[in-house]
Protein backbone atom coordinates (compact mmCIF):
# COMPACT_ATOMS: atom_id res chain seq x y z
CA UNK A 1 0.00 0.00 0.00
CA UNK A 2 1.50 3.45 -0.95
CA UNK A 3 0.59 5.30 2.50
CA UNK A 4 2.19 8.22 0.84
CA UNK A 5 -0.73 8.47 -2.06
CA UNK A 6 -3.75 8.69 1.22
CA UNK A 7 -1.94 11.42 3.14
CA UNK A 8 -3.88 14.14 1.72
CA UNK A 9 -7.18 12.09 3.44
CA UNK A 10 -5.95 11.75 6.99
CA UNK A 11 -5.17 15.75 6.66
CA UNK A 12 -8.64 16.45 5.78
CA UNK A 13 -9.77 14.23 8.68
CA UNK A 14 -7.97 16.01 10.58
CA UNK A 15 -9.36 19.24 9.60
CA UNK A 16 -12.89 17.54 9.57
CA UNK A 17 -12.51 16.51 13.24
CA UNK A 18 -11.69 20.44 14.18
CA UNK A 19 -14.53 21.66 12.47
CA UNK A 20 -16.68 19.28 14.27
CA UNK A 21 -15.52 20.26 17.40
CA UNK A 22 -15.46 24.11 16.63
CA UNK A 23 -19.43 23.27 15.56
CA UNK A 24 -20.07 21.21 18.66
CA UNK A 25 -18.81 24.28 20.60
CA UNK A 26 -20.45 26.40 19.30
CA UNK A 27 -23.80 24.55 19.92
CA UNK A 28 -22.60 24.66 23.43
CA UNK A 29 -22.37 28.53 23.73
CA UNK A 30 -25.89 29.15 22.32
CA UNK A 31 -27.44 26.78 24.73
CA UNK A 32 -25.45 27.89 28.14
CA UNK A 33 -23.78 30.06 29.91
CA UNK A 34 -19.93 29.56 29.06
CA UNK A 35 -17.47 31.77 29.43
CA UNK A 36 -16.45 33.22 25.85
CA UNK A 37 -12.36 32.74 27.42
CA UNK A 38 -13.40 29.32 28.02
CA UNK A 39 -15.07 28.63 24.61
CA UNK A 40 -11.66 30.07 22.96
CA UNK A 41 -10.06 28.00 24.90
CA UNK A 42 -11.66 24.88 23.84
CA UNK A 43 -11.26 25.93 20.20
CA UNK A 44 -7.83 26.16 20.59
CA UNK A 45 -7.65 22.74 21.78
CA UNK A 46 -9.88 21.07 19.05
CA UNK A 47 -7.46 22.81 16.78
CA UNK A 48 -4.59 21.58 18.42
CA UNK A 49 -5.73 17.93 18.53
CA UNK A 50 -7.09 17.84 14.56
CA UNK A 51 -3.32 19.09 14.06
CA UNK A 52 -1.68 16.47 15.90
CA UNK A 53 -3.94 13.80 14.27
CA UNK A 54 -2.90 15.23 11.07
CA UNK A 55 0.58 15.17 12.36
CA UNK A 56 0.76 11.31 13.29
CA UNK A 57 -0.97 10.19 10.23
CA UNK A 58 1.84 12.33 8.10
CA UNK A 59 4.31 10.51 9.98
CA UNK A 60 2.91 6.79 10.08
CA UNK A 61 2.04 7.47 6.58
CA UNK A 62 5.82 9.04 5.86
CA UNK A 63 7.98 6.39 7.28
CA UNK A 64 10.76 5.21 6.27
CA UNK A 65 11.84 1.68 4.57
CA UNK A 66 12.89 -1.13 7.02
CA UNK A 67 16.32 -1.70 7.73
CA UNK A 68 17.46 -5.02 6.60
CA UNK A 69 20.26 -6.62 8.29
CA UNK A 70 22.16 -9.85 7.00
CA UNK A 71 24.74 -12.22 7.32
CA UNK A 72 26.54 -14.98 6.48
CA UNK A 73 29.16 -17.48 7.02
CA UNK A 74 31.11 -19.89 4.18
CA UNK A 75 33.27 -22.81 5.38
CA UNK A 76 35.06 -25.01 2.74
CA UNK A 77 34.97 -28.43 3.84
CA UNK A 78 37.33 -30.20 1.06
CA UNK A 79 39.02 -29.17 -2.03
CA UNK A 80 40.77 -31.77 -4.50
CA UNK A 81 41.80 -31.61 -7.65
CA UNK A 82 39.86 -33.00 -10.59
CA UNK A 83 40.27 -33.64 -14.34
CA UNK A 84 36.30 -33.86 -15.56
CA UNK A 85 35.15 -32.87 -19.07
CA UNK A 86 31.23 -31.73 -19.58
CA UNK A 87 30.05 -32.96 -23.31
CA UNK A 88 27.05 -32.43 -23.17
CA UNK A 89 24.10 -30.37 -21.73
CA UNK A 90 20.46 -31.28 -21.33
CA UNK A 91 17.36 -29.24 -20.66
CA UNK A 92 14.37 -30.50 -19.13
CA UNK A 93 10.73 -29.36 -17.75
CA UNK A 94 9.58 -32.09 -15.94
CA UNK A 95 6.07 -32.14 -14.77
CA UNK A 96 5.29 -34.04 -11.20
CA UNK A 97 1.93 -34.43 -9.94
CA UNK A 98 1.87 -35.29 -5.77
CA UNK A 99 -1.49 -36.37 -4.13
CA UNK A 100 -1.75 -37.62 -0.21
CA UNK A 101 -5.03 -39.12 1.30
CA UNK A 102 -5.49 -40.40 4.66
CA UNK A 103 -7.89 -40.81 7.44
CA UNK A 104 -8.18 -38.35 10.41
CA UNK A 105 -9.56 -40.39 13.37
CA UNK A 106 -9.53 -43.75 11.01
CA UNK A 107 -12.71 -42.13 9.44
CA UNK A 108 -12.64 -38.44 8.36
CA UNK A 109 -10.93 -38.50 4.59
CA UNK A 110 -8.77 -35.48 4.38
CA UNK A 111 -6.22 -35.00 1.48
CA UNK A 112 -3.60 -32.98 0.12
CA UNK A 113 -1.85 -32.56 -3.29
CA UNK A 114 0.36 -29.65 -5.14
CA UNK A 115 1.50 -29.69 -9.07
CA UNK A 116 5.38 -29.10 -9.31
CA UNK A 117 6.89 -28.06 -12.72
CA UNK A 118 10.35 -28.90 -12.57
CA UNK A 119 13.01 -27.06 -14.79
CA UNK A 120 16.07 -28.99 -14.76
CA UNK A 121 19.49 -28.79 -16.57
CA UNK A 122 22.21 -31.66 -16.46
CA UNK A 123 25.80 -31.94 -17.56
CA UNK A 124 26.91 -35.12 -18.64
CA UNK A 125 30.46 -35.63 -19.01
CA UNK A 126 33.07 -38.19 -18.15
CA UNK A 127 35.56 -38.22 -15.43
CA UNK A 128 39.37 -38.23 -17.05
CA UNK A 129 40.89 -40.04 -13.69
CA UNK A 130 39.08 -43.43 -14.96
CA UNK A 131 40.27 -43.27 -18.63
CA UNK A 132 43.41 -46.19 -19.40
CA UNK A 133 45.20 -46.07 -22.20
CA UNK A 134 48.17 -46.78 -23.83
CA UNK A 135 50.64 -44.49 -26.00
CA UNK A 136 53.27 -45.22 -28.73
CA UNK A 137 55.83 -42.46 -28.74
CA UNK A 138 57.28 -44.42 -32.01
CA UNK A 139 54.50 -44.80 -34.18
CA UNK A 140 52.46 -41.73 -33.05
CA UNK A 141 49.51 -43.25 -31.28
CA UNK A 142 46.95 -43.90 -28.60
CA UNK A 143 45.00 -46.68 -27.73
CA UNK A 144 42.07 -46.22 -25.81
CA UNK A 145 42.22 -49.57 -23.41
CA UNK A 146 39.21 -48.59 -20.83
CA UNK A 147 37.16 -45.73 -21.26
CA UNK A 148 34.29 -45.29 -18.86
CA UNK A 149 30.56 -44.42 -19.74
CA UNK A 150 29.43 -40.82 -19.69
CA UNK A 151 28.22 -39.33 -15.76
CA UNK A 152 26.02 -36.76 -14.98
CA UNK A 153 28.80 -34.69 -13.67
CA UNK A 154 25.94 -31.59 -12.43
CA UNK A 155 22.32 -30.84 -12.10
CA UNK A 156 21.03 -27.32 -11.36
CA UNK A 157 16.93 -27.47 -10.95
CA UNK A 158 14.06 -25.06 -9.96
CA UNK A 159 10.81 -25.83 -8.58
CA UNK A 160 7.60 -23.85 -9.27
CA UNK A 161 4.25 -25.06 -7.50
CA UNK A 162 1.17 -24.90 -8.88
CA UNK A 163 -2.22 -25.95 -7.59
CA UNK A 164 -1.39 -26.38 -3.90
CA UNK A 165 -4.28 -27.87 -2.04
CA UNK A 166 -4.42 -28.69 1.62
CA UNK A 167 -6.68 -29.03 4.67
CA UNK A 168 -6.37 -27.79 7.95
CA UNK A 169 -5.55 -30.90 9.54
CA UNK A 170 -3.36 -32.04 7.02
CA UNK A 171 -1.14 -29.20 5.49
CA UNK A 172 2.57 -29.52 3.57
CA UNK A 173 5.54 -29.94 5.90
CA UNK A 174 9.16 -29.22 5.00
CA UNK A 175 9.58 -32.92 5.02
CA UNK A 176 6.45 -33.54 2.16
CA UNK A 177 8.40 -30.56 0.16
CA UNK A 178 11.60 -32.37 0.71
CA UNK A 179 10.44 -35.33 -0.76
CA UNK A 180 8.40 -34.17 -3.81
CA UNK A 181 11.89 -32.37 -4.57
CA UNK A 182 13.64 -35.26 -4.46
CA UNK A 183 10.95 -37.17 -5.99
CA UNK A 184 10.70 -35.11 -8.82
CA UNK A 185 14.44 -34.99 -9.36
CA UNK A 186 14.66 -38.59 -9.56
CA UNK A 187 12.28 -38.30 -12.44
CA UNK A 188 14.09 -36.29 -14.06
CA UNK A 189 17.03 -37.70 -14.08
CA UNK A 190 15.48 -41.02 -15.18
CA UNK A 191 14.20 -38.92 -18.21
CA UNK A 192 17.69 -38.05 -19.10
CA UNK A 193 19.30 -41.55 -18.53
CA UNK A 194 16.42 -42.59 -21.72
CA UNK A 195 17.28 -39.54 -23.41
CA UNK A 196 20.52 -38.92 -26.24
CA UNK A 197 22.48 -37.18 -23.89
CA UNK A 198 24.65 -40.36 -23.78
CA UNK A 199 24.83 -40.57 -27.37
CA UNK A 200 25.58 -37.01 -27.64
CA UNK A 201 28.05 -36.94 -24.64
CA UNK A 202 30.09 -40.01 -26.48
CA UNK A 203 30.19 -38.29 -29.99
CA UNK A 204 31.67 -35.29 -28.56
CA UNK A 205 34.20 -36.72 -26.68
CA UNK A 206 35.49 -39.09 -29.65
CA UNK A 207 35.66 -35.36 -31.79
CA UNK A 208 37.46 -34.08 -29.05
CA UNK A 209 40.44 -36.52 -28.72
CA UNK A 210 40.66 -36.76 -32.19
CA UNK A 211 40.93 -33.37 -32.35
CA UNK A 212 43.19 -32.55 -29.91
CA UNK A 213 45.86 -35.74 -30.77
CA UNK A 214 45.67 -34.66 -34.31
CA UNK A 215 47.07 -31.18 -33.54
CA UNK A 216 50.00 -33.31 -31.45
CA UNK A 217 50.23 -35.49 -34.74
CA UNK A 218 48.64 -38.73 -32.94
CA UNK A 219 46.14 -40.88 -34.15
CA UNK A 220 43.62 -41.96 -32.00
CA UNK A 221 42.82 -45.77 -31.83
CA UNK A 222 39.79 -47.60 -30.84
CA UNK A 223 37.71 -44.65 -30.73
CA UNK A 224 34.73 -47.02 -31.06
CA UNK A 225 35.25 -47.81 -27.03
CA UNK A 226 33.77 -44.47 -27.07
CA UNK A 227 30.58 -44.93 -29.06
CA UNK A 228 30.22 -48.16 -27.01
CA UNK A 229 29.80 -46.34 -23.35
CA UNK A 230 26.45 -44.92 -24.32
CA UNK A 231 24.93 -45.66 -20.94
CA UNK A 232 25.08 -43.41 -17.57
CA UNK A 233 27.56 -44.27 -14.92
CA UNK A 234 24.92 -44.83 -11.97
CA UNK A 235 24.01 -41.49 -10.46
CA UNK A 236 22.09 -40.61 -7.13
CA UNK A 237 20.76 -37.24 -6.98
CA UNK A 238 21.86 -35.23 -3.89
CA UNK A 239 18.58 -33.40 -2.77
CA UNK A 240 20.89 -31.11 -0.51
CA UNK A 241 22.99 -29.49 -3.94
CA UNK A 242 19.58 -28.31 -5.85
CA UNK A 243 19.67 -24.35 -6.34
Amino acid sequence: MNFKKYKFVFWALGIAAVLFIAYLLFQMTQSSSINSVMTLLMLVLGLVLGGVIAFLASKKMGSSAPVITESSHTIAESMRKVFKVVSAEGHFNEIYNYEESKKIFNFIPSKKKALVIIEAKILVGYDFEKFQWEVDEENRKVKLLNFPAPQILSTETDYKYYNIEEQFFNLFSKDDLARIQQNGKKQVIEAAKKSHLPEVAAEQMRTLLTEILAGKNFVLENASAISESKNFIDYKPDISKDS
